[in-house]
């Protein structure tokens, strides 16, 4: 009878759900699981990546520097400086570095974007001020800006008007308000962050030596 002829099923051919994982498997995902761990510790080690980032820049902060005297170009006193002013922390080339990544993280980079493409400009050649205000103009200060700054109608219109007529100074309102919300708001986060005290206790540790 065909009844009797029917075999049992293979076990080979039963669907793989109803077996354990191969150990090859479980190490595979244990591997991707590990991972998935590591990408979310990963913001964790933002002050480990700014001190390797240093530790390479080093060597090309130099001729940057005002302590020309010392290879120990970064130190503990002229990094703690930087609390002291807004101003003293845009001053040294780290700083500013530093700086700027942090307000990256914060989504806030156009602001010092900005202070520096005035800070340039006002060293620009006289034959050369049309262009360089057209073009900083139109990437932070008018309405449609891919990076626009944060500033009242008031000073946007008047600036508008400065730059058809450029000189030297026609950005000096639009930075100083600039400069003032970044003195009142971001700054002081920066001293209190990571990436800042991070720096501060490796060189006072002589980590960076």
């Amino acid at each position: 009878m065909r009844a009797a002829a029917i075999s049992a099923p293979r076990l080979d051919k039963m669907p793989r759900m109803f077996f354990s994982a191969n150990p090859k498997d479980l190490k595979e995902t244990d591997h991707s699981l590990l991972d998935d761990k590591m990408q979310k510790k990963r913001p964790k080690t933002f002050g480990m990546d700014m001190k390797a980032y240093l530790r390479s820049m080093i060597p090309h902060l130099e001729s940057g520097m005002k302590s020309s005297k010392s290879k120990d170009i970064l130190s503990a006193d002229e990094v703690m400086q930087w609390s002291q002013s807004l101003e003293k922390l845009l001053a040294n080339q780290t700083g500013q570095d530093m700086f700027g990544n942090f307000l990256k993280s914060e989504f806030s980079e156009e602001n010092i974007e900005f202070w520096l493409a005035c800070e340039d400009y006002k060293k620009t050649e006289s034959n050369l001020l049309h262009s360089k205000a057209q073009k900083i103009y139109k990437e932070f200060v008018h309405s449609d800006a891919a990076k626009q700054i944060n500033i009242d109608f008031h000073t946007q219109e008047s600036t508008a008007k400065k730059i058809k007529s450029p000189t030297p100074t026609c950005f000096d309102e639009a930075q100083k308000i600039i400069y003032t919300l970044m003195e009142k708001d971001s700054y002081p986060r920066f001293l209190k962050s990571d990436i800042y005290l991070n720096l501060l206790n490796d060189l006072q540790a002589g980590s960076l030596k």
